[in-house]
């Protein structure tokens, strides 16, 4: 198993604890730097805090623990739901060796020295590349290649929550309760997830990587739910925007910093103004983070309302207009913005800043 786990063993764990007992029949690895890492066998979204991967010396891996959202670092973390993911880490493993369980497809392999960028702004420098690096050079190469899909590799690991599913945490993948798709498509609270998209999930940690693959054009997912020792089928119909997560915990420099925040406006609002209705992003600003006064990269203000972006009102993803920025423009861009503040219209500049941070 790779990833923190003498934190679990060492500190929270006493070795005649359970927990301690179940850790005890593992090889516990910690990896404090990815330098010669496969990442390509070990890919998760590499903004996650913590993160294990439970496999046999043939590097086959049974399951992930770990994951997050925007709410926190350890949002579907907890030592109930770690000890039920050991538990079964070992039974599949015991099924690997009775010739049970097929061996996974081994991924591409990816080290950081595949990485051009990653090679000359870190390893050149013998600096410790850290998760964080892998994740945001890949992004910043594919941005430099015309390669970067923002909605899959900016807009990582949607929120389960989207779906209108609540887990309840220390029990895994056992639903807390249903509401909106979920509900519509017949799930119910006790259901257990067991599959999505074809692939058996065993925690959240392995649902949300499986989640995080579904085409961003996808209208629909199929599942599958234990519930009353039977396994049901479940079509769940998208909701718009699925892929859309909270970018706040996320330090990327592919996106464009714009400082601000806003609601998109009703229908109703946009015709009393004589807006585009028909996927306008008109969007009334709600907040104004004091970066922007700051370094003076934009002057609007709360209540203002943003209808178009360098001339264009409407956008087939986005319905708001920090959302159409994040999509369409590029991080660093001076863009101009349509502006109706007290109800006058007006232009506006808006500097969007490029995020630096420790390389």
């Amino acid at each position: 198993m790779a990833g923190r786990a003498f934190d679990a063993q060492v500190v929270l764990s006493p070795p005649d604890s359970p927990r301690g007992k179940l850790l005890s029949q593992y090889v516990c690895a910690r990896l404090t730097r990815m330098d010669d890492i496969d990442a390509g066998l070990l890919d998760r979204d590499w903004n996650n805090t913590l993160y294990y991967f439970i496999m046999n010396a043939e590097e086959h891996i049974y399951l992930r623990y770990g994951g997050r959202d925007s709410r926190s670092p350890d949002s579907y973390l907890n030592l109930s739901s770690l000890e039920l993911a050991l538990e079964k880490g070992l039974e599949l493993h015991r099924q690997f060796q009775r010739g049970e369980l097929k061996a996974s497809v081994r991924a591409k392999p990816l080290f950081p020295r595949d990485i051009p960028l990653l090679v000359e702004r870190t390893l050149a420098r013998n600096a410790c590349v850290e998760c964080h690096l892998i994740g945001d050079y890949l992004n910043v190469q594919r941005e430099q290649e015309a390669k970067l899909d923002k909605r899959a590799h900016m807009y990582r690991s949607p929120d389960i929550r989207g779906l209108g599913i609540e887990l309840d945490v220390p029990k895994g993948l056992l639903v807390k309760s249903a509401r909106e798709a979920a509900a519509a498509a017949g799930i119910q609270p006790g259901d257990r997830i067991a599959a999505i998209e074809g692939t058996t999930v065993w925690t959240f940690g392995d649902f949300q990587h499986r989640y995080d693959t579904v085409d961003r054009n996808a209208k629909e997912i199929n599942l599958i739910v234990e519930r009353n020792g039977k396994r049901l089928p479940v079509s769940l119909a998208l909701p718009k925007r699925w892929w859309w997560t909270d970018l706040t915990f996320r330090q990327w420099t592919i996106e464009p910093r714009v400082y601000f925040e806003s609601v998109p406006l009703a229908e109703e609002e946009k015709r009393a103004l004589g807006l585009s209705v028909s996927g306008g992003f008109s969007s009334r600003v709600k907040h104004v983070d004091m970066f922007a006064e700051m370094t003076q990269s934009h002057s609007l203000r709360v209540g203002d309302i943003v209808f178009a972006v360098d001339g264009v009102e409407s956008d087939e993803e986005a319905h708001t207009a920090e959302l159409f920025i994040k999509l369409r423009k590029s991080a660093g861009q001076t863009l101009m913005l349509e502006v109706i503040r007290d109800g006058k219209r007006m232009k506006t500049q808006l500097k969007t800043y490029r995020m630096s941070f420790r390389k």
